[in-house]
């Protein structure tokens, strides 16, 4: 598609009313393309988490338009939304979120469970997504035996094991060391080169940021820096 993949217009996001009224976003816009890998920093209560969630389809705008591939967010259903989660997005959160009395083969085929994908198709993706972020023959290891990297790692393969379209990471490398960060950095690189998948990484570590072809900076609920507006993406 030549057209953005996903486009937020005067997004608000508030939460409470009256004199409680807490303003989460104030009028975001911002369009990401097929293939971006894009960072997202700024302090705690910027925003930039409000507008990761509104991008997973985990919460709704209060005002503003949200749309994915040309199509409007907002008029879906929640079945609709969760066919879309389900479809096209994958998810790496910074507390791994695996189940911790399941496998690590188990955990990555969980996705495909959902979709309904017969027992011996879902086996063999999940044991390639294994493979692809360098955990052949850890696939029978239960999470408490795993590193917290090799954790992350399974929780990657999770995320790209229905090859989504986008790959959304809060804080992916927040509860690692900087080598087992940089490790995890350089697989989302490569599926974003080498895959094609766009990554939208919520980060506030500058280092984590760079391996980024884009930068967008949120200060009081709004974008107060854009790579793509400073020609540096």
């Amino acid at each position: 598609m030549s057209g953005p993949l996903l486009e937020l217009q005067a997004v608000h996001k508030r939460y409470g009313s009256g004199d409680a009224v807490m303003h989460a976003l104030r009028g975001v816009s911002l369009r990401i393309f097929p293939g971006e890998f894009l960072a997202v920093m700024g302090p705690s209560g910027s925003g930039k988490s409000t507008c990761m969630n509104i991008l997973g389809c985990m919460d709704q705008p209060s005002a503003g338009r949200y749309w994915f591939r040309g199509v409007d967010v907002g008029g879906l259903s929640r079945d609709q939304r969760t066919l879309l989660r389900r479809h096209y997005l994958g998810f790496i959160f910074q507390g791994f979120n695996l189940l911790n009395r399941t496998s690590a083969l188990e955990n990555v085929e969980m996705p495909l469970i959902y979709r309904g994908m017969p027992a011996k198709e879902r086996h063999a993706a999940a044991l390639q997504a294994l493979d692809t972020v360098g955990l052949r023959g850890w696939e029978r290891h239960m999470p408490n035996q795993l590193s917290g990297g090799q954790q992350q790692r399974v929780a990657i393969a999770r995320a790209i094991v229905t090859r989504p379209l986008l790959l959304l990471a809060d804080e992916p490398t927040g509860n690692l060391d900087s080598q087992r960060s940089r490790e995890i950095m350089q697989l989302l690189s490569a599926f974003n080169r080498d895959l094609g998948i766009t990554v939208v990484m919520v980060t506030h570590e500058a280092d984590m940021a760079a391996y980024a072809k884009r930068v967008v900076l949120f200060r009081d609920g709004l974008i107060a820096q854009d790579g793509a507006e400073n020609g540096t993406c």
